[in-house]
This record gives structure tokens, C-alpha cells and sequence, in this order.
């Protein structure tokens, strides 16, 4: 997406309309840089506002090449170009400088961290199947030289079946970290094209060959049933995963020696094939794992075996509620005494041997059950391995639907029947449904404190469907399952430059934005939209006019939004300035289609 680009680009890029203090929009770099007139720096002794007045009063395009800063820095280039701004003149600046860390005085450098920037490429999540129970870690080498570029990722496939992938990049720091980053990507675009292993490996071969940050990686990528337990798999300059019983007997995998990927091309890639035993776990790990002291590769693999068979068998390892720590704990037993020697990457894959039955609960609409409906559901998702934030969230959404019934759909008469009923399917998706035999009410366009279940339920599930029929109410809960890793350390409150407030003196509320709309304007954006229209049952129009940044995440709010009122039968109006960069975004993005742009 083009506002995606520019605004991480390392470029400082400002939108400025003429006669305004500050830009209307400017890039990630621009603000460190700083917006105001007075912080822009020189380039080749000419302020760049200097520049910047010249290109607005002529309505020529300038470009400055020379050093950066009154003393003289590193060479920077300097480009404006005048463009139509709000329907006014303006201009398009992007300033760049060749070597931008060399002087932090000149050009603000962003703060770097090799265990930061590799921490962030890895998945933020793992599926979490009904079958099978994932768990991931990612230990940096203790000294900072050491690190590398070691990951791990699960690709979900459909039909029970995830793509299941450990690598190690060559070489160290920040450039491992890249390179393992177009390595993942280029894994997972192949694997949703074709995800067999001799398609992924003849892609990553390919793309390998062309790249010289990631010639000579190595990397396990097989595809998991996770009902039937049937694994393919491939592997290039990789050590074979292990194996773990469930009576504690290990193996490691058999794999044809292959060149790493892109060391010689058109290497013929051989595929496997093994039985994943129900009960039975997958270890799959980076070379960090086996290094260490030991002066045969035998030992090594056999110390490996003996901690990860003594994690997996341990009491209650494999509880639904422990599971996640288990690649850590093997991560953490490979670990030592001077520290980690080099990256560790462990991907471990668990198959149940039992699984859990859907739920379904027969009662009566009355308050009183929701206690008990609390209760059995909370215990039945807890048997699914999900996380405590993932869990609440499904219970109050379940609770206010509940609510709904019990207060609503037979008001005026005794109370009637009402299920509840929960499945997961082989993909992992949750299914709640809540059903009632009385009538439905529609919510009051101000209903103060009340009346805003549905607004609730939109914000903690991933979908929500209302089905009236002539003699009830259907309310289908939907969320995909995943295990996200647990956050240790204190992160400062989110803060944002937008303001985001409700009119509702109109015909319909108006949500209006105005300011830079960052990741946590968004939110904020997004809460007063589910908030004015009701959970997305009435109509809402939104305010752009002011806006001066509008992020990619502020983009998939309005799609969000924009899909909820497709499916209840309205449209979203979306107010932005013709010739504005907020309008732009939306067009270039697709929006048109979906919303009412004026």
C-alpha cells in the first residue's frame, strides 16, 4: 500500500499547504525530524524552508543536492514539488540523506536494537487447532556479535493443515534480521500458493539465488495434518526435527542432505513423509540449539533429546494451560552456563490425543442462568488452550447475548427457551451460538448505558451475525483461535495526537476525526464508530476533514466498519477534502467501492 510505504519509508516525507504552519501530513521520519517550520534542517547551505517558499512561490519544482547541516554532513537530496493540497496549492517534500546515522545532531536516528528488530519479524501469534497444540520461541545469542538471523513460523493452510517452518539466515545483527524477514515472506507467499514442500523449497531456492543476504540459509519447512497426524516435509542445510513419543522415546526425523537454498541452483529437493502418532510432539529447531561445547554433532542431538523428552514428560507439561511455555523451557534447557552461543529458534508441535466435544446448553432466558452459563463456558474454553484475555473476552460477548435474550425477547411474557452452543472447527475457528424463541427489538438510537450489546460484542469477537426469524433470534460469535505470546515487559500508555468525538445533532451521528490518526487513533476511531452506530445496526457518517495523517491501520478501520455496514444493509459516508492525502488514501486503497466518498 502506498501510504504504508511512505509512511516507514527512510526518507522525510512532508505534504505542505501553502500558507500553514506545519505540514498536513508527514511520514515517520518527518516527525522525528520535526514538523515545525523552525526544526527543518539546511541542505547544501539553503534552509530547506527556504527551498520549500521558493518551490510555492514559483510553482517549479526544486531539488537541492550537497551536505547536510550548517557544518557540513553527510550528502543529502533534497526534492519538492508542488502539488494541488485540500484544493489549495501546495507541495510534495521528501528530504533523504545518504548516510543518516553518521550524525544524530543532523538527522534523528531511530532507535536500533538487533533483538528488537528480530523479536518484531517474528509471528505475533501461533493457531491454535483443536488437534494440535503449537508453541514457538526465540532466544537471541547472549552476546550481541553472536546474533543471528534464527526464526520460526506457522502458515494455517485450511482443511486441519498448517505449514510448520524453522530457518536460520546467514550472518548477524540488523542485516540477519533482514534477510530472515524477506526469507519469511517469501516462504509464506509461496506456501499460499502452493504449499507443498518441493513447490516452498524450489520458490525459496529461486528467490535465494537472487538475494546475497540470503544465499546459504538454511531452512525445515513441512506441512502437518493435524487430524490425521501426516507430515510432508523438506529440508535444506538443515538439522532434522525430533521426534517425542508420548511414552518418552525419541527419533529425529530422516532428511536427505541438500544444499543450503541458493547455493546451487536447480538442486532437486526431496520429499517426506512421516506419522505423527497421536500424543506424539515435533521439535523443530535452528542450528543455536545444537551448538555448544559438545565434540561430536551426536552429542549434541543427544542433549537435545534428553531435555526436550525431560520438558515434554515433566507433570502437567502438556496441559492446555502449560503448552505454551514448552519451547521455551527446551529453548531455556539448551542454554549454557556463559549464555545462549549463538540464536535459538524452537518450534514445538504437540498432538492430542483427545479432544474436546462442542458444548450445548439448553435454558431457560431468565437472568439468573447466566451465572451458570459463565461458569460452563469459561471451563470449556479454558480445555481449549486459550489465553485469559482471548477467554474473558469470549465470555462477556457470549454474556451480553445472553443478556439480550434474557432481557429482551421476552419482555412482556414468561420466559422462554435458549441455547447455547460452541464448536471449533478443524481450522480453528470458534463458533458460539446464542438462540432464543421470542422477538427481537431493535436498539433505541440513544440508549445511554444500554442497549449496547451488540457495540460490545463487535469489539471482543472477530465476527457477529444477527439472524431474525419470524419466531426468534440467532446471534453467531465467531473468533479465529490463536496463542499470542505473553508481553513481559511495561509498555507506556498509548497516546495519540487525533481527536475523535461523536455529533449527534444531525439526522445521524457523525464521527469526527481530526489530527494525525496513528495506530492508537484508530482504535479510538474504531470504538466511536462501533459506539455511534450501535455496534454497526444504524447508520454512522465519518468526519475526515481535519484529518492531517491517516496510518494503514486507520485505513482497515474504515474497511472494518465499512464491511459491518455492507452486512447489516447500510453505507458508510466517509467526509474527505478532494485532492486531499486523506482522500487519496482511501482511493488508492480501494475504498471507493465500499464507502460513499464526499
Amino acid at each position: 500500500m502506498l501510504a504504508a510505504a511512505m509512511e516507514t519509508a527512510p526518507a522525510a516525507i512532508y505534504v505542505v499547504r501553502a500558507g500553514a504552519d506545519s505540514p498536513v501530513w508527514a511520514n515517520a521520519r518527518a516527525r522525528e525530524l520535526g514538523t515545525a517550520r523552525e526544526d527543518m534542517p539546511v541542505v547544501d547551505g539553503r534552509p530547506v524552508v527556504e527551498v520549500l517558499d521558493a518551490a510555492l512561490r514559483t510553482g517549479r519544482p526544486e531539488t537541492v543536492c550537497g551536505p547536510l547541516g550548517d557544518a557540513g554532513g553527510p550528502a543529502a537530496t533534497l526534492m519538492v514539488r508542488p502539488m494541488r493540497v485540500h484544493d489549495g496549492p501546495g507541495a510534495l517534500l521528501i528530504l533523504e540523506s545518504d548516510d543518516a546515522a553518521t550524525d544524530t545532531s543532523l538527522w534523528p536516528k531511530v532507535p536500533d536494537s538487533v533483538e528488537q528488530a528480530q523479536l518484531s519479524l517474528l509471528p505475533p501469534s501461533l493457531p491454535l487447532l483443536p488437534d494440535l497444540h503449537l508453541s514457538g520461541s526465540y532466544q537471541r545469542a547472549s552476546a550481541v556479535e553472536a546474533a543471528g538471523g534464527d526464526w520460526y513460523d506457522t502458515v494455517a493452510l485450511g482443511a486441519g493443515r498448517v505449514a510448520l517452518v524453522v530457518g536460520d539466515a546467514v550472518g548477524h545483527g540488523v542485516p540477519a534480521a533482514g534477510a530472515m524477514s524477506r526469507l519469511r515472506g517469501a516462504m509464506r507467499s509461496s506456501a499460499l500458493r502452493d504449499p507443498s514442500p518441493a513447490a516452498v523449497l524450489a520458490a525459496l531456492d529461486a528467490f535465494a539465488a537472487q538475494m546475497d543476504d540470503v544465499e546459504g540459509a538454511s531452512v525445515f519447512y513441512g506441512v502437518l495434518d493435524a487430524a490425521t497426524g501426516d507430515l510432508t516435509y523438506a529440508a535444506a542445510g538443515h538439522p532434522p526435527p525430533l521426534v517425542v513419543g508420548s511414552d518418552g522415546a525419541t527419533s529425529y526425523l530422516r532428511v536427505p542432505p541438500r544444499a543450503p537454498l541458493g547455493s546451487l541452483p536447480d538442486t532437486p529437493t526431496a520429499v517426506s513423509r512421516h506419522v505423527l502418532d497421536q500424543g506424539a510432539t515435533l521439535v523443530l529447531f535452528s542450528n543455536g540449539a545444537v551448538s555448544g561445547p559438545a565434540p561430536e554433532a551426536a552429542d549434541a542431538l543427544d542433549r537435545l533429546s534428553a531435555i526436550a523428552t525431560a520438558v515434554l514428560t515433566a507433570p502437567g507439561a502438556l496441559e492446555t494451560d502449560r503448552s505454551d511455555e514448552l519451547a521455551t523451557a527446551i529453548a531455556e534447557g539448551v542454554r549454557s552456563p556463559e549464555g545462549w552461543l549463538d540464536d535459538v529458534a524452537v518450534l514445538v508441535a504437540h498432538r492430542r490425543e483427545d479432544t474436546q466435544e462442542p458444548l450445548h446448553l439448553e435454558l431457560v432466558a431468565d437472568p439468573a442462568a447466566l451465572p451458570g452459563v459463565r461458569r460452563r463456558l469459561g471451563s470449556w474454553l479454558a480445555g481449549l488452550g486459550m489465553g485469559e484475555q482471548d477467554r474473558v473476552g469470549v465470555m462477556v460477548a457470549v454474556g451480553e447475548a445472553c443478556a439480550n435474550a434474557a432481557e429482551h425477547a421476552y419482555r412482556g411474557s414468561e420466559p422462554g427457551p435458549m441455547s447455547v452452543s460452541a464448536g471449533v472447527d478443524v481450522d480453528g475457528v470458534l463458533t458460539v451460538t446464542v438462540r432464543d424463541e421470542g422477538t427481537w427489538r431493535p436498539p433505541n438510537r440513544d440508549p445511554g448505558d444500554r442497549g449496547r450489546g451488540l457495540l460490545i460484542m463487535r469489539q471482543l469477537v472477530d465476527g457477529v451475525v444477527l439472524e431474525e426469524e419470524e419466531k426468534g433470534t440467532t446471534v453467531v460469535l465467531t473468533l479465529r483461535l490463536r496463542r499470542s505470546p505473553e508481553v513481559d515487559e511495561e509498555r507506556p500508555p498509548a497516546s495519540s495526537a487525533a481527536t475523535v468525538s461523536v455529533d449527534r445533532e444531525g439526522p445521524r451521528p457523525v464521527v469526527r476525526v481530526s489530527g494525525a490518526v496513528d495506530e492508537f487513533g484508530a482504535e479510538q476511531m474504531r470504538i466511536r464508530l462501533l459506539e455511534a452506530s450501535h455496534g454497526g445496526t444504524g447508520r454512522v457518517e465519518l468526519d475526515l476533514t481535519g484529518v492531517s495523517l491517516f496510518s494503514s491501520a486507520a485505513v482497515r478501520v474504515v474497511l472494518a466498519i465499512a464491511r459491518i455496514g455492507r452486512d447489516e444493509g447500510w453505507r458508510l459516508v466517509v467526509h474527505a477534502p478532494e485532492g486531499g492525502i486523506t482522500r487519496h488514501v482511501l482511493e488508492i486503497s480501494g475504498l471507493g467501492g465500499l464507502v460513499d466518498l464526499r
